[in-house]
């Protein structure tokens, strides 16, 4: 099986693999994670806020969100949002979507639900006893939250990012099915034009693997390193 395996047709393609295909997973990674994050704790306040429709939006956008699968939700909103703009905007025709910002927010709306229900655990894992004295201090909710709780609260919630953030790093080649060029994007380009399937799949499998295996050796000891601190 391997007597015809070609490791030249691999070298050759390093060039574009990693500049385009990789910079391009990277990137969408990066931006979807601190996306994510920032729009997981706006969902994350409203679940814990005091007004019932607040929560109940969220709770409902949450888990609506995590039910389908992520292939899905890529394939609906690339595909259903150029009819939804033509009619918000009153256009004679779809509105066409550029495939990496139509990438970029459906990742960012999607890891938001797990970044919520991160930030949501990290919060209530804290003794309400902070934010009481807190309050007791003279300090108002805002304030208890962002200055006593959330840094208090981030600690716990380190480590569960990072491993969320090595899983939106595996799904972003989900985006295939919008013929971006990605890191597997590339790799099945090159598989395809040149015949050598299994060289480039077994070495995008390898890379992979290899990124997501140092990342998460890197979380373990961050969380090793967080639990000593405690």
């Amino acid at each position: 099986m391997f007597g015809s395996f070609d490791l030249g047709v691999v070298v050759d393609s390093l060039p574009y693999l990693f500049l385009d295909g990789m910079r391009f997973t990277l990137t969408l990674t990066l931006l979807a994670t601190l996306g994510g994050i920032l729009f997981g704790a706006l969902l994350a306040v409203m679940r814990l806020s005091r007004y019932r429709a607040l929560s109940l939006f969220a709770g409902g956008y949450v888990n609506l969100l995590r039910s389908l699968p992520l292939v899905l939700v890529i394939f609906w909103f690339y595909f259903l949002m150029p009819y939804v703009m033509q009619w918000l905007t009153g256009a004679s025709r779809p509105v066409r979507m550029d495939p990496f910002w139509s990438s970029m927010i459906t990742f960012t709306l999607f890891e938001a639900c797990y970044f919520c229900e991160i930030i949501r655990a990290g919060i209530q894992g804290l003794p309400q006893g902070q934010s009481q004295a807190s309050l007791a201090l003279g300090m108002t909710r805002r304030q208890s939250l962002f200055n006593v709780v959330l840094p208090q609260a981030l600690r716990n919630m380190l480590p569960l990012m990072l491993t969320q953030t090595i899983v939106l790093f595996q799904d972003t080649s989900l985006v295939y099915i919008l013929s971006i060029t990605d890191f597997l994007g590339a790799a099945a380009k090159i598989a395809q034009r040149d015949g050598r399937l299994l060289e480039m799949y077994v070495f995008a499998a390898l890379v992979y693997f290899v990124i997501s295996l140092l990342a998460s050796y890197a979380v373990r000891r961050l969380q090793a390193r967080v639990a000593i601190i405690r």
